[in-house]
């Protein structure tokens, strides 16, 4: 593409040099015609020399420095049309002493309608007919047959040399335009890969955010959960150090949630659902969860679905256990509760997991406030909602002190076969 660019520029280049040029060659040229002539006396040489040189001058100064340079582009109707009128009458008079010179008159024909508007053109096309039916012969006879051959004549010739002309300017400046067009396209096209590096590179940071988080709520979700599980039965077994049986089902325990954390930790970095959900449904998965919450802490879970349970993507339904996780490790540390309530609402378009506990309740506004300081637990309500976030879901938390705490999760029912 860029040899093709420079070609077509040299082209350019030279077609202007021609093109300006023009005008002196076809006058060098009829002058060499001219003096190749015989039986010219000398006086009349110098004195065809002398318009020669005036008629170069007149163009060097009405036409070429004008310019600035030697171009196709018009540099107004008034300037040329003067430049055009000063070129005729020249002609006319070197065409005068020596009808070679029409050569040099023909540049009307071909300068005007690249030079000039299209009326203007064909104007100046005429009047150049004119000049060269004119001035070497005189006036046809006043009869019909060579007034009509006359005027045929130079009808003739601005309509067709014209019509060249006019086609040959216009498809000028389709190429022209098609010149502009691809360079705005070349613009374009690097801006655009402008924008495209700085959409992959926001993309790529984009996604190095989402993992940091989605990592940072699998490790409180799964090693954190895992490690309290565990300090809580080292500790339970210290209290029991007299009592062989218990320190010993207290060790035991402690050792499965290191296992249990362990195995959680390596499915979170490959980004797997929970163990939980592998071979159980979510409705089974949950119960088994308040089942095994109520054994370790000897509180009652209840538990309850409503609505006909239906498969979800994978993604889904590991959010809403995972919710579920928090919202039940949330209440084992701080809500003191005597009860707590799991329902699963399956809706047309929606399923709701709601938690309920009636412990002694929190501000929800102060928790977030105070998100990650050391006892308080609004990390884990950041991560919830970080979580159901990224499914399009949402987190309503209400919550009072004194009055318990309800926490519902909305998900949008994305059934199993249509996220395959």
């Amino acid at each position: 593409m860029s040899a093709a660019k420079d070609d077509g520029g040299r082209w350019e280049r030279h077609s202007d040099i021609l093109f300006g040029g023009l005008p002196y060659l076809l006058l060098l040229l009829s002058t060499g015609l001219s003096l190749l002539h015989g039986g010219q006396a000398d006086r009349h040489r110098l004195t065809t020399l002398a318009l020669v040189a005036v008629a170069a001058a007149w163009i060097l100064g009405t036409y070429t420095l004008p310019t600035g340079r030697r171009s196709r582009q018009a540099y107004g109707t008034a300037r040329t049309s003067v430049y055009f009128a000063g070129l005729l009458a020249l002609a006319a008079v070197l065409m005068a002493r020596d009808t070679v010179f029409m050569l040099f008159a023909a540049t009307g024909f071909l300068q005007a309608l690249v030079l000039l508007p299209t009326v203007w053109a064909f104007v100046c096309v005429a009047a150049t007919s004119f000049v060269v039916n004119t001035v070497p012969h005189g006036f046809p006879e006043p009869s019909t047959t060579a007034v009509v051959g006359y005027l045929a004549a130079i009808a003739f010739q601005t309509v067709v040399i014209g019509w060249i002309n006019l086609l040959s300017s216009r498809l000028n400046e389709q190429h022209q335009r098609r010149k502009r067009t691809v360079a705005e396209l070349r613009s374009a096209l690097a801006e655009n890969a402008g924008l495209h590096a700085q959409l992959i590179t926001q993309a790529r940071e984009a996604g190095v955010h989402d993992e940091r988080q989605r990592m940072a709520g699998e490790i409180h979700d799964t090693l954190a959960q895992g490690l309290a599980g565990i300090i809580r039965q080292l500790e339970a077994a210290e209290d029991a150090e007299h009592d062989r049986e218990r320190w010993r089902r207290h060790l035991v325990a402690a050792k499965d949630l290191a296992r249990e954390s362990l195995a959680e930790a390596r499915r979170s970095v490959q980004a797997l659902r929970p163990e939980q959900l592998e071979s159980r449904t979510l409705p089974d998965a949950l119960e088994a969860l308040a089942d095994g919450w109520s054994r370790e802490r000897d509180l009652c879970v209840g538990f309850e679905t409503t609505g006909t349970a239906t498969p979800m993507v994978a993604e889904v339904e590991a959010t809403l256990y995972r919710v579920a996780q928090e919202a039940l490790t949330n209440i084992a540390k701080h809500a003191e509760a005597s009860k707590v309530g799991i329902t699963l609402s399956y809706m047309d378009d929606l399923v709701v997991l709601d938690v309920l506990d009636d412990g002694i309740g929190f501000d929800p506004a102060s928790a977030a406030a105070g998100a990650g300081r050391s006892g308080g637990h609004g990390l884990g309500l950041v991560a919830m909602g970080r979580r159901l976030r990224r499914v399009a879901g949402t987190l309503d938390i209400e919550s009072a002190r004194g009055e318990g705490t309800a926490i519902s999760a909305a998900v949008p029912v994305i059934p199993l076969e249509a996220g395959e």
